[in-house]
């Protein structure tokens, strides 16, 4: 845990290079603080925080850059981040001008999200009914490694490899798949990781592979997908050089940034961020996803998710994002909200 003075200075160094792009110096960090400390001082405490991983230095003699774990203890910094009542208002008033159907307001809503926030926007359409799980079978490759087959109602097999730290024999496998088929029959992915905490290691690791290979196939059962700000990041620095970006739209094109996002989406309707390499996929780790849900009462139905630069204005993109998915669930509600659970999928139609 950060001192106080430390932490204004994390946030300083932070807010200034989001806005500047270019290391952020002691004396920089003084003047932006109005601390009543000296110059020295200031040194002192950014050494610390270079000892402590929250920022890093070209070299010895340049200014301060935050790291993934400085932009961490900023994000968690945050209270309660709101956007002004006038912005508010606009919005609200935009998406009361068009058409009362779903898609009219998704293609608004990412649109609206680009533009407020200069990243791309993505907004997920309600995909069809969860994926069920039906039975599961193992079978062992090598000692360490074991092939899953998964069979999902409708009688559609999805396969992966597991590989175990520790060998597994057949027997032990066969023990693992008659309990799991016994607990998660008919069982949905949201469903199954209520229920993970009470498994044994062993079958928390087969699990956790089945939970993948169920959100994979919730990912593209049905969903559109609209996608925005492409232009936003062209301009950014870190994108100067085109790789980066490039990587970046072959994610989306071969659908992987999808796959990718599903898992780490909220269950519930708050807001998530997912930081550099805190991404699983190297070809964001220079990246961070701010997402959120949105949807009927106790119905999450869509994701809607801003991918950017770490050097992200996060408090602005958390209460964009937030207000933009209460207001959108807030009109689903208003039209739908006679709907059951199982009629409200029929949005996407």
């Amino acid at each position: 845990m950060l001192k106080l003075r430390e932490e204004l200075i994390l946030n300083s160094i932070v807010r200034q290079y989001v806005s500047r792009v270019v290391p952020v110096s002691s004396l920089s960090v003084l003047g932006e603080c109005g601390l009543d400390v000296s110059s020295a001082t200031v040194r002192n405490d950014v050494a610390r925080l270079e000892e402590g991983g929250y920022i890093v230095r070209p070299h010895h003699a340049a200014g301060s850059m935050p790291s993934d774990k400085g932009y961490r203890y900023h994000v968690s910094s945050l209270k309660g981040a709101e956007l002004p009542l006038e912005e508010q208002f606009l919005i609200n008033h935009l998406f009361h001008q068009v058409e009362d159907k779903l898609e009219e307001w998704l293609n608004l809503a990412v649109t609206l999200l680009a533009q407020q926030v200069k990243n791309v926007a993505i907004v997920t359409s309600p995909s069809s009914p969860a994926t069920k799980y039906k039975y599961l079978e193992l079978v062992s490759i090598q000692p360490n490694l074991v092939l899953a087959v998964l069979v999902v109602q409708g009688a559609k097999v999805c396969q992966q490899l597991v590989s175990f730290d520790e060998p597994v024999t057949q027997e032990e496998l066969s023990i693992i798949v008659s309990r799991l088929n016994g607990l998660f029959a008919g069982s949905s992915a949201i469903q199954i990781e209520k229920s993970i905490a009470q498994l044994e290691p062993a079958e928390k690791h087969v699990i956790r592979h089945v939970v993948h290979m169920l959100q994979a196939e919730d990912a593209h059962s049905g969903r559109k997908v609209f996608l925005e700000g492409w232009h936003f990041l062209i301009n950014q620095p870190e994108f100067s050089h085109g790789l980066r970006l490039l990587n970046l739209i072959r994610l989306v094109e071969q659908k992987k940034l999808l796959d990718m996002m599903l898992p780490l989406c909220p269950t519930g309707y708050g807001v998530r961020v997912v930081i550099g390499h805190e991404n699983h996929e190297e070809a964001v780790h220079d990246c961070s996803l701010v997402i959120s849900r949105y949807g009927l009462p106790g119905v999450p139905l869509g994701s809607i998710a801003v991918v950017g630069p770490t050097r992200m204005e996060y408090e602005r993109t958390i209460a964009v994002l937030s207000y933009v998915s209460s207001l959108i669930s807030l009109l689903v509600t208003e039209l739908y909200g006679g709907a059951s659970a199982e009629c409200s999928y029929a949005l996407n139609n």
